[in-house]
């Protein structure tokens, strides 16, 4: 099994962004002499007290310069945002700054009202499956010359290196998402975090309406990645322990209150009591949306999940106490699917 990471640059107790990005740069090196296939970052607005990833395409310029050799991606860039030219331009700068080791990871959301309208985003779109799909498909024919001779951008260029373009992935938690990235011919990755009870369906609707690319950027056959919130401890009760940050994160969205992340004791007593570990077998159709466990259960639940979606590929997304937690997270977890 391939283990990759997204990460979201959390703010720490006491800290600012500047700390929040040392942190993700430490992660990111950490994650690589693990042996971690990529290592992407997020793009949220408006949440600045906790989550200082905003820009992802300007944080993956210094993670270039910080590692060697792993992939680094966007996890998403919102295209909804964004002109595909510019996205494509700056992933063509990425390209340039870390040769071959690219991945334009492309999604949409929907921020607060006052995020999208100072983002300069329409909240009504006639079609918006329709326009992401557009978007989407420009970005990849900007970065691999797809165009045309006779369209209008066939003469832009953008900046590039001379080893593999950018690979871009299309990002999403829906059937809808699924569907796009299939029709487009292009690499999957489905946010479970998200909407785990989705994931079975959205990459069935993905290999049945998948098409063999006919962008120059595209893929001959599916190929995906699931996200998943999980995190690992040296028992599965300590484990559930640190997964009553991401429980009780989730319980506080339910309330409305967004952007804020509790400490293990603040979550704990939240929650009246430290979560029930992860059971080692999960049910047909039980899919958590954050798991738990040892080195050991944790590789077992990974292989069911990615079983089940048909994928060869994880992404672990941490919501975590702290950031020396979350490392030691990867350090078990790399342990337990044999990365090192």
């Amino acid at each position: 099994m391939n283990l990759s990471a997204v990460d979201l640059s959390p703010v720490p107790d006491g800290g600012n962004a500047t700390d929040a990005f040392a942190a993700t740069v430490e992660a990111a090196r950490h994650a690589e002499r693990l042996g971690f296939s990529r290592f992407w970052v997020a793009e949220h607005h408006g949440m600045t007290d906790s989550i200082a990833g905003t820009t992802p395409e300007v944080l993956l310029g210094y993670l270039a310069a910080e590692t060697d050799e792993i992939r680094l991606g966007s996890g998403a860039v919102l295209l909804n945002h964004y002109s595909p030219f510019k996205v494509a331009e700056q992933f063509g700068t990425l390209d340039a700054l870390a040769p071959g080791r690219i991945d334009a990871g492309l999604g949409r959301a929907n921020n607060s009202p006052a995020a999208d309208r100072a983002l300069g985003t329409s909240r009504r779109v006639e079609n918006p499956d329709e326009d992401h799909a557009e978007k989407l498909e420009a970005v990849v024919n900007h970065l691999h010359g797809g165009f045309p001779d006779d369209h209008p951008y066939s003469e832009l260029g953008i900046p590039r290196s001379n080893r593999e373009p950018p690979v871009p992935w299309a990002l999403g938690s829906s059937p809808s998402s699924a569907a796009i990235a299939g029709e487009l011919g292009l690499p999957y990755c489905f946010a479970a975090f998200i909407r785990p009870r989705l994931a079975v369906r959205s990459f069935e609707q993905y290999r049945e309406r998948f098409a063999a690319s006919r962008s120059v950027g595209g893929v001959d056959e599916p190929r995906g990645i699931v996200a998943l919130n999980a995190v690992c401890a040296e028992t599965d009760h300590e484990a559930a322990r640190l997964r009553a940050v991401a429980e009780a994160t989730y319980q506080r969205m339910r309330r409305g209150v967004v952007g804020t992340r509790p400490s293990i004791e603040e979550a704990v007593d939240e929650l009246g009591g430290v979560p029930d570990p992860t059971p080692a077998t999960l049910d047909d159709d039980e899919w958590p949306r954050a798991i738990s466990g040892s080195p050991e259960t944790l590789a077992g639940l990974l292989d069911q999940l990615s079983e089940r979606t048909g994928v060869g590929e994880v992404m672990i997304q941490h919501v975590t106490g702290t950031h020396e937690q979350a490392l030691r997270s990867h350090e078990l977890l790399a342990e337990g699917v044999g990365l090192t």
